[in-house]
């Protein structure tokens, strides 16, 4: 039941693909709670176009932004303020990818040219977004900022390959930027650690499914689902 505990925020949703994505849930969920925000993906994932079914939906405009792109993010953190009309106090950064996993290379055996593009996009991005939104002082003060991590960050997935390092730079600079926003901004930000969850992009992992029933079997209440996951962040 929504609860209008959002009323009147100004958000960025990265990563909303389709209708399995966890920010595509993110999205929804906000929008029940009476955020305003854009949403924004690569152009190639904007192809797709499942996403400007959810902006109809939420009443709200899609931007496209390559988000390892420091220009990209500094035209679509400047458009979103005059969107919105004024500093944004949410955003999700729902974000990740391995060309590594894709084409199945062996871990033991890594290109290390997409083991760079892993860290960039799935991590280092991060960076980026906040430093890029920062810098054009278009943060509201005592703001928040989620990102989506997993547990591979700290234990060993051997099929989650170079996207379980992405995880735990993501992790560091959840830590580190915390420090500083904190401090400048009051500003928090967390990670949420979900269940393996059948998105988009964990259903092409190798094994998925023998790690998704593990681990659905070793907890008590099962698998969080993607919508759990949206309560969490909201």
């Amino acid at each position: 039941m929504a609860n209008s505990i959002l009323k009147g925020k100004r958000g960025v949703i990265f990563g909303a693909l389709d209708e399995n994505s966890i920010a595509w849930k993110v999205a929804e969920r906000a929008h029940e709670e009476g955020a305003e925000f854009v949403l924004t993906n690569a152009r190639i994932a904007l192809r797709k176009k499942d996403i400007f079914t959810l902006a109809e939906k939420t009443n709200s405009q899609v931007i496209a932004a390559d988000v390892t792109e420091i220009s990209e993010l500094e035209d679509l953190f400047t458009e979103a303020v005059q969107i919105l009309g004024g500093k944004i106090d949410f955003v999700l950064h729902s974000v990740g990818m391995s060309t590594n996993v894709r084409k199945g290379v062996a871990y033991e055996d890594l290109n290390y040219d997409y083991l760079e593009k892993t860290l960039d996009v799935s991590a280092i991005s991060l960076h980026k977004v906040i430093s890029v939104a920062k810098k054009l002082d278009a943060l509201s003060d005592w703001g928040s900022i989620v990102t989506l991590s997993y547990i591979a960050a700290q234990r060993t997935f051997s099929s989650y390959s170079d996207m379980a390092h992405a995880k735990a730079v993501l992790e560091s600079i959840v830590r580190q930027f915390g420090y500083h926003l904190g401090v400048d901004k009051k500003i928090r930000i967390n990670s949420v650690s979900q269940s393996p969850t059948r998105t988009t992009a964990g259903a092409g992992v190798s094994g998925f499914n023998a790690f998704f029933n593990y681990a659905d079997a070793m907890s008590p209440l099962g698998n969080a689902d993607a919508d759990s996951c949206a309560d969490v962040c909201i």
